[in-house]
């Protein structure tokens, strides 16, 4: 046999085995499962689901003009230092389980997972206590060195779990499953139920809604399914499959702005005008970069959104825990209260775990500062 021809057999095996390794990972269950039957059905009713996919309500390409995936990968391997905390992250380990004060309280746990406590009601969102934001083990960003202080177990029974899309730094497969048994309902835009389903979720707590629906959570509270601008999907042939969302959570005396993923656009005033003013407004502020800057917000379109939603409190999340962007660690807090003292917008910045109780008490501490070389910590300020 030649050496061409051994060479090609040694490629077309090399070729198999990839390809086959590739088909064995994507049948892992954290992957989750694509619409079908009735639910597909239904998603195709959705003035949202277009051409086989949900669309954003303005045109959003992945890249900017300037952004290539060449350049991302240059920028990646050409990345600074600081992109993760040099020590560990303070937190504070709140006891949950506490019957809560009369005053609706939210409990951060770094990135987009936070625990509200409002009317007697406990509601998650967006939890992710996995070591890895992943569907496979030892691949993906890995969370800090600190903030992994609390657990499933850690928490009461929850009567409403919201998920604001399918990525897997909003909905991780292993934190659902260890949820499932004491979770009274979950709430999530359309499509997102197919995964839970997939994953062992009776179908009977499951709730499902498009852009602007609203659902009774009690007689007297309301959650309304709002806008964002993002994109779904948790493998390579599945994008915009499931419908991504923000939420307006109401009550006779509170008004609370739940963010998800979204880059910045129009509908964080059409919100405001309808659902405003807000106490507060949970929003994401990092994993952001000029080359994808129409599906996450730069800080200071976060404090913008704050304004357009007529909220009185900006709570900025994602970030803090994984690094999935290029930018240093604690760069979008630095950026944001930078900007929201120029346009007086009050931000609350508690540690992971601290207490945050609306209207009463909203921690500034500037605890990611202990991280924060001088010189990094003067070109993050100076930053425009």
């Amino acid at each position: 046999m030649s050496i061409f021809k051994k060479a090609m057999i040694l490629l077309l095996s090399i070729f198999l085995l990839l390809t086959l390794a590739v088909v064995i990972i994507f049948q892992q269950k954290s992957f989750g499962k694509n619409p079908s039957g009735a639910r597909l059905e239904k998603i195709k009713l959705s003035p949202n689901y277009k051409n086989g996919s949900f669309q954003n309500l303005s045109e959003t390409p992945m890249m900017s003009d300037e952004g290539s995936y060449w350049k991302l990968i240059k920028e990646y391997f050409s990345k600074k230092q600081n992109t993760e905390p040099s020590a560990i992250i303070p937190s504070v380990k709140t006891d949950l389980k506490v019957q809560p004060s009369q005053e609706p309280s939210i409990v951060w746990f770094g990135h987009s997972s936070y625990f509200i406590q409002i009317d007697g009601l406990n509601i998650l969102v967006d939890p992710v206590f996995s070591e890895r934001t992943s569907p496979v083990k030892y691949v993906g960003s890995k969370n800090y060195p600190g903030t992994s202080v609390y657990s499933v177990e850690d928490f009461p029974l929850i009567d409403i779990l919201l998920i604001s899309h399918d990525h897997y730094d909003h909905l991780d497969f292993e934190t659902v499953s260890k949820l499932i048994s004491k979770t009274g309902r979950i709430i999530t835009p359309l499509g997102v139920g197919e995964h839970l389903e997939f994953w062992g979720v009776p179908q009977n707590k499951i709730s499902e809604f498009d852009w602007w629906e609203e659902t009774n959570i009690t007689d007297k509270i309301k959650l309304a399914i709002t806008p964002a601008r993002h994109f779904s999907g948790r493998g390579i042939l599945n994008r915009n499959q499931t419908l991504w969302a923000s939420f307006a959570l109401i009550t006779p005396t509170h008004r609370l702005f739940l963010g998800g993923d979204s880059g910045y656009d129009k509908h964080f005033k059409e919100i405001g005008n309808k659902y405003g003013p807000f106490d507060i407004a949970i929003l994401e502020s990092g994993q952001y970069n000029e080359m994808w800057p129409y599906i996450h917000m730069l800080p200071e379109q976060t404090v913008q959104a704050n304004i357009d939603l007529k909220s009185k409190v900006l709570f900025p999340v994602h970030w803090g825990k994984f690094t999935l962007a290029l930018h240093a660690w604690n760069e979008p807090v630095e950026r944001v209260l930078k900007y929201a003292q120029k346009t007086e917008v009050k931000v609350t910045t508690p540690m992971i775990g601290e207490k945050v109780i609306i209207n009463k008490n909203y921690p500034v501490n500037h605890w990611w500062t202990l991280n924060l070389p001088a010189a990094l910590n003067e070109e993050v300020l100076n930053k425009e």
